[in-house]
């Protein structure tokens, strides 16, 4: 069975790896798309702009039914770099409705920006499957936002098992791994994850291939 990179901004996988590389508008050039690989497409909280959504958000609608692109983001919310968080929920909010139209999970960035999260999940009516990548906060929040229906994704720092991503970790049964951009193989973050989880490697592979497969089919 192969490893799962939930997340990553790297095509540079062995072929025991079934990696998502994400595109983002206004950073990559997207007007193609790999073929055959899975990816994630969307509109980046860093480099999307209120004004040119209309023109990006038609570009993402032409490629979001592509069999290969299995998530729509990385998007959401980030009060340290990008628009006005105003703006940023705009942007937002017209993935969201795309990611219902298209039915297909939201990968999700989200830096400081945790409240306007779980409010827009309870006011929105968003039914799509939310993946938050890269999760790094208290096992309070993590356990808040799972609670409320969204999906952790966990990368590098659960190489440091005092960290707080992998304190959370070792308590949750169901979470994805990812690379993200960070130097360093799936394979690894596996490994810490099996030894905070106190199983084998292959039991871990089993379990996050059969959540991934109910994420990407969930309608």
């Amino acid at each position: 069975m192969q490893f799962i990179d939930i997340h990553t901004h790297s095509f540079s996988h062995s072929d025991e790896v079934v990696a998502i590389k994400s595109f983002s508008f206004g950073e990559d050039e997207l007007s193609f798309f790999p073929g055959s690989k899975p990816i994630a497409v969307g509109l980046h909280p860093w480099h999307a702009k209120l004004e040119s959504l209309e023109t990006q958000l038609a570009e993402l609608t032409k490629v979001a039914n592509q069999k290969n692109v299995w998530f729509i983001g990385e998007c959401g919310l980030d009060k340290l770099q990008g628009e006005s968080i105003t703006n940023q929920l705009q942007i937002f909010k017209a993935q969201i409705l795309l990611a219902h139209q298209v039915k297909k999970p939201l990968v999700i960035h989200c830096v400081k920006a945790f409240d306007e999260l779980i409010a827009l999940k309870k006011t929105f009516n968003i039914n799509v499957p939310m993946l938050v990548h890269g999760f790094n906060k208290s096992e309070q929040l993590g356990n808040q936002l799972q609670h409320l229906g969204f999906h952790l994704s966990f990368g590098k720092a659960i190489l440091n098992p005092d960290s707080a991503a992998a304190k959370l970790l070792a308590t949750l049964p169901h979470f994805f791994l990812e690379t993200d951009s960070a130097d360093v193989e799936i394979e690894e973050i596996y490994t810490a994850a099996a030894n905070l989880k106190k199983c084998n490697v292959e039991a871990l592979k089993a379990r996050i291939f059969a959540d991934l497969k109910n994420l990407k089919y969930f309608n």
